[in-house]
């Protein structure tokens, strides 16, 4: 069985982060060690929550591990919540990474134009400098921009795509791939690029017209646990974008109207019937 390490945080009600990437991966058949960043009450969509950060107990946790000899198929890194994090998260690569363990990078930290509220433009060039050390990293367009220093644009075309990816690539990792891309009316998906041989992949599916949080660490949480089993990456990235459509369908037909995340444990068993298990 292969085992992946996640690094990020976890929020005891809500769903994203830990809280989906754990029971997801497991679900797909791989063992999942997490090491949580920071406890928090609700994810960050709710009024008043309480934060514990856990930073100064992450060397111990993994110097534990170390000792005890634990190995990584792979490892996954989400929302990272501040520079010593993300300098922390570079020395446990160094920790555990040999020739077969797949780095795979979720660089969280904006969307729509926008640097999340924690962050500023010196977080962004030290989350491209983590970025550098990954086989994969899975960028919106956002964070593509804040990072390359590309101008954001809400339309664009393929060539503007195009140039994002080949900044990208510049960084130092072995596959880019940029989500949330949009290139026909109606459709969203990924385009990827392949920096050692320069070949480009590009997936497009039916954009469901919703928004919801965690649905980006539900994308890269099947995405990883795919790629891991050996699965060919557009393979990979194409059930991940499948499988995140058809959960945000499956929560607009909850009459509850939940808003604070999707319905994902409803849709596991599709999951596993696209996996082929």
């Amino acid at each position: 069985m292969k085992r992946i390490l996640t690094i990020q945080d976890i929020s005891c009600f809500g769903k994203c982060s830990l809280t989906i990437a754990l029971p997801v991966i497991s679900a797909m058949g791989v063992e999942t060690v997490i090491l949580p960043t920071a406890v928090l009450s609700t994810h960050t969509m709710f009024k008043n929550f309480t934060v514990k950060d856990l930073q100064d107990q992450l060397l111990p946790i993994v110097s534990h591990w170390k000792s005890e000899g634990i190995t990584f198929d792979a490892i996954y890194t989400g929302y990272l919540g501040s520079p010593e994090e993300i300098e922390i998260t570079k020395e446990i690569f160094r920790m555990f990474r040999t020739p077969d363990t797949m780095v795979f990078i979720d660089p969280v930290m904006a969307d729509n134009g926008k640097l999340y509220a924690a962050f500023d433009l010196s977080y962004a060039k030290l989350n491209a400098g983590l970025c550098a050390e990954a086989d994969i990293i899975v960028p919106n367009i956002t964070e593509a921009c804040f990072m390359t220093g590309t101008q954001y644009r809400e339309s664009y075309d393929e060539a503007y795509i195009l140039e994002l990816l080949s900044r990208l690539r510049k960084l130092g990792a072995k596959t880019v791939v940029l989500t949330g891309v949009s290139l026909s009316p109606g459709k969203t998906g990924i385009y990827g690029l392949d920096s050692l041989s320069g070949k480009t992949f590009i997936y497009q599916n039916d954009r469901v017209d919703a928004s919801y949080h965690g649905t980006g660490d539900l994308f890269s949480s099947v995405a990883v646990g795919a790629a891991v089993q050996g699965m060919p990456l557009l393979d990979a990235f194409r059930i991940a974008a499948d499988y995140t459509a058809l959960t945000i369908e499956e929560t607009l037909r909850n009459p509850d109207k939940p808003g604070y995340g999707v319905d994902f444990e409803a849709t596991i068993p599709a999951l596993l019937r696209m996996m082929g298990k």
